[in-house]
């Protein structure tokens, strides 16, 4: 493990569902606090942070889909659930005196700034942690790929994505206890496995720019800053 961090510039994918916390609904603020600090500990290590959050503790648009409405519109609402939980993460960076700035795909600009590449690499250039709120402001994409997208537009050198789990399991480990935990794989290994850690279309955006996705588990205080450093607990996907 290195003092140092392996990385300069990173985008980490926070799940929706891991700022519900114990609730069933919502957003656990002790829980936007300990990812907060996180990433505040991160900066502080000199690591420039890009951050996407997904919105499913708010709404999923495939539910709407599911039950014989509009999948667009249901993809809309999910969205919006996203803006709130990244001006959730904002708030919470902003009171550890962490300069953060929220960057929409759909314009609101009475909320938050519009993203714009430009703009992105303006506010990392300046130290600020970015959170990228309304996915990729398009329907039937998910997080993922808003976060694969992201990590290409801002030259990430990975892509980092918290998850219930300290890494990629065969098969869903709270499910199958015996399942089988891989510490390193390639893009085309997760591919052609099916494992689901991330949609394929994020798993090929990521292959094609080169972007290596270090899984982790997001629910451990210090988690991300010590896998920053090499160490921690994870599985890399990398071609290299």
């Amino acid at each position: 493990m290195s003092s140092s961090p392996l990385y300069k510039r990173v985008l980490l994918k926070a799940s929706g569902e891991a700022l519900m916390g114990d609730q069933g609904f919502g957003i656990d603020v002790n829980v936007a606090d300990r990812i907060a600090a996180d990433i505040a500990d991160a900066r502080k290590m000199g690591v420039e942070v890009g951050v996407v959050v997904g919105g499913g503790n708010i709404f999923r648009g495939v539910a709407v889909a599911s039950k014989g409405g509009d999948r667009v519109t249901g993809d809309h609402m999910g969205m919006l659930g996203t803006v709130i939980n990244a001006l959730a993460l904002a708030t919470s960076l902003r009171k550890l005196d962490i300069d953060t700035v929220v960057l929409s795909a759909i314009a609101m600009p009475e909320i938050c700034e519009s993203f714009s590449q430009r703009a992105a690499l303006y506010h990392l250039s300046l130290g600020r942690v970015v959170i990228f709120a309304g996915g990729t402001g398009n329907p039937y994409f998910t997080t993922d790929s808003a976060a694969a997208l992201r990590a290409a537009e801002i030259g990430a050198q990975a892509l980092f994505k918290g998850t219930q789990v300290d890494g990629i399991y065969s098969a869903d480990p709270k499910k199958v206890p015996d399942a089988t935990r891989f510490d390193r794989l390639t893009h085309k290994e997760v591919l052609d496995r099916g494992l689901a850690v991330m949609d394929v279309a994020a798993v090929a955006l990521a292959r094609e720019n080169a972007i290596p996705i270090v899984v982790f588990s997001i629910h451990e205080r210090g988690g991300f800053p010590a896998i920053l450093t090499g160490g921690g607990r994870g599985t890399i996907v990398t071609d290299n």
